[in-house]
């Protein structure tokens, strides 16, 4: 009887823990909920400071003012509007023109990937800004839009590029400013003002994301390495 007892205090005890603990699951997370990397968010909702919100440089607004309960926090940098505006030679619409990007996300900031000829009488006009040199292939750099380039502070740096395509990597060390301030001139090989969400790199990064370049644009996350 003493045995019976044990085993029913036992099996007891088994059915109160498996009705009490939390299941785990791997959950999508909705607006403000937790999150760690980008695929814990659903939708087109990023992850910020830990909770997921509207993606700046998608333009959502989910959370905002689109279903979302409650508005997304301050992130310290708020939604990246232009500044002015700058119109080419022959050209009738004009281009717009930012001093900032959309907020860095340290798991991984959503952007475009383009393509640039660091070498000498490449399309990228001068020498880099970083060191005042050009950068022929096969080395891997990359060209950052003026809010992510942060006044130089990111120069020298080496930042990790994740094709969202293809889910490969490449390590790219940052050498030049994608300007997206001026342009439409000589300095600037008469391109205009970079748009605020472009990486820039050599075609290197491109082959080693396993990406085609003829593509002219692809869609990636980048974080410092």
């Amino acid at each position: 009887m003493a045995s019976m007892a044990s085993f029913m205090l036992l099996a007891s005890f088994c059915l109160f823990s498996f009705i009490t603990l939390p299941l785990f699951t791997k959950a999508t997370s909705s607006c403000n909920g937790p999150c760690e990397t980008l695929n814990d968010c659903e939708g087109n909702l990023i992850c910020i400071n830990g909770k997921c919100n509207d993606d700046p440089d998608v333009g959502s607004n989910t959370c905002s003012g689109g279903g979302g309960s409650t508005p997304p926090p301050n992130n310290g940098g708020g939604d990246c509007h232009p500044s002015g505006s700058l119109k080419c030679n022959g050209e009738s619409e004009p281009h717009p023109q930012y001093t900032c990007s959309p907020p860095f996300v340290p798991s991984g900031t959503r952007a475009t990937l383009t393509l640039n000829d660091f070498s000498e009488g490449g399309d990228g006009g001068g020498p880099s800004e970083c060191d005042e040199t050009y950068h022929p292939l096969p080395e891997k750099v990359v060209a950052l839009s003026t809010g992510w380039f942060d006044n130089r502070s990111r120069c020298g740096q080496m930042i990790r590029i994740t094709s969202t395509k293809t889910g490969r990597q490449s390590v790219a060390k940052v050498v030049d400013e994608c300007d997206s301030v001026h342009g439409c001139d000589e300095e600037h090989a008469g391109q205009p003002p970079c748009r605020n969400n472009i990486v820039d790199v050599s075609q290197s990064v491109w082959d080693e994301l396993g990406l085609d370049s003829n593509d002219g644009e692809a869609s990636v996350t980048w974080s410092m390495a």
